[in-house]
């Protein structure tokens, strides 16, 4: 009895506005941890984190080659946890990307994409591209060395995009080079566009997930439904303080890097751009531009898109790699993916010079085509072998496809940032 009149109460101001954000109650497999690991929430919290330490770091950031680099000094030496606050920023952009990363392979994986849910991947797809705009944009503003180099590495390779490449980065530059014009565009895209673009995107998302039923559960008999407040609610202000204060911790402890003043006089070797475009500076160094910045990036783009509109045989939404066979073939493909990258690299750096052996040949196909094929033939047979000896569905071979593009930027993001020194030559 008492229960009923519990459930009768008018709810409470915070209720009334948590229910905007959720149902009043909720399907119990939801709110486990291990269904979604929070990534949806951390990502809109470190996206509040941003917005705040970012209108702070307005108040002493001066958006001009003369002064912008003496404004960060000046932010951290004068100002009251002035480096702390910077810390933060950067720490939370860091996270950002790592952790909206994670979030869309977990919709991916746990088959959260198909029907109803299909458009809610896309705007998913198009914040991720956002969300390396936003770190790509607020990654010149220190103008130091690093930011400087950074950005000019990133902008010759827009230049490699035929037809359209140099008048597009002369675009984002604001000019033939990266100048003051340059920074005063990444500081409006950074702290005014991007910021209300992604406000607009994620009441989107939010509204299609709540359209869509909450988040992608596989299919029983039995439901048992909880309420949300407070069961799912006090999870998620947990999961809020935990983050929160590790960010903390580590802003106090890691500070920003903070290199010398940009000198575009004087490039540091290696010039390499932003890690989370490291895979695609290191794939420009092994294929030919018409390869590595056009083709392999609009066909993966095209892909990812496309993915919820294949047709597939055996879905099972919510179900994690959809069966016990689809892990297998994820293992196996991130595995195959990462180790045949890493070795292939290392051949074309010491043994395969295809362009010196076929010199005579037009250099799209000596550096182009060739390479390419040698890294997809093998691929190809291992998803043939899958579908025949394992009997792999369709939905298992897209995972396997999905995997090994993931795994393979993920290999050159890392031997990129971690094996190429001066010249951008192997270090081991």
């Amino acid at each position: 009895m008492a229960n009923k009149e519990s459930d009768k109460r008018t709810p409470s101001t915070i209720e009334k506005f948590l229910l905007h954000l959720h149902p009043q109650r909720i399907d119990v497999r939801a709110i486990k941890f291990t269904r979604t690991f929070g990534l949806g929430g951390i990502s809109a919290l470190l996206f509040v984190i941003l917005c705040l330490t970012g209108l702070l770091l307005r108040f002493s950031y001066v958006p001009t080659v003369a002064d912008a680099y003496d404004s960060i000094l000046a932010l951290e030496n004068k100002s009251i946890f002035g480096k702390f606050i910077r810390s933060l920023h950067y720490l939370s952009a860091v996270s950002m990307i790592i952790i909206s990363f994670l979030h869309l392979i977990r919709v991916y994986y746990s088959q959260s994409i198909f029907k109803k849910r299909a458009e809610n991947w896309i705007y998913g797809l198009i914040m991720m591209l956002m969300v390396f705009a936003a770190s790509f944009t607020g990654y010149l503003l220190p103008w130091d060395q690093l930011a400087y180099w950074a950005v000019t590495v990133i902008t010759q390779i827009i230049e490699y995009i035929p037809l359209i490449g140099h008048s597009f980065a002369n675009t984002v530059r604001g000019g033939t080079e990266v100048n003051g014009n340059t920074l005063l565009n990444f500081y409006s895209l950074h702290t005014g566009i991007l910021p209300i673009l992604f406000i607009v995107l994620m009441g989107i998302h939010f509204w299609l997930v709540r359209k869509a039923g909450g988040v992608a559960l596989p299919q029983q008999e039995e439901k048992v439904k909880v309420k949300v407040f407070p069961n799912l609610v006090w999870k998620e202000v947990m999961t809020t303080a935990i983050v929160v204060a590790v960010l903390f911790v580590l802003a106090a402890v890691i500070t920003a890097p903070l290199l010398e003043q940009a000198n575009p006089h004087n490039s540091p070797n290696p010039s390499k751009a932003p890690w989370y475009f490291l895979g695609a500076q290191e794939l420009l160094l092994h294929l030919h531009p018409v390869f590595s910045a056009v083709i392999i990036p609009l066909a993966a783009g095209i892909y990812f898109f496309a993915l919820p509109y294949f047709r597939y045989t055996n879905l099972n939404i919510g179900v994690w790699f959809n069966s016990n066979k689809g892990k297998r073939v994820v293992v196996q493909s991130a595995t195959l993916s990462f180790v045949f990258t890493f070795i292939l690299i290392y051949l074309l750096e010491h043994f395969l010079h295809f362009d010196i052996w076929l010199s005579g040949w037009h250099s799209w196909l000596s550096t182009g085509l060739i390479p390419f094929i040698l890294y997809v033939a093998p691929v190809t047979g291992a998803l043939l072998y899958w579908r025949k000896k394992h009997m792999a569905q369709v939905t298992e071979l897209f995972m396997a496809i999905t995997t090994i593009i993931l795994s393979s930027y993920i290999c050159m993001m890392l031997v990129s940032l971690l094996l190429r020194g001066e010249g951008m030559l192997l270090i081991f």
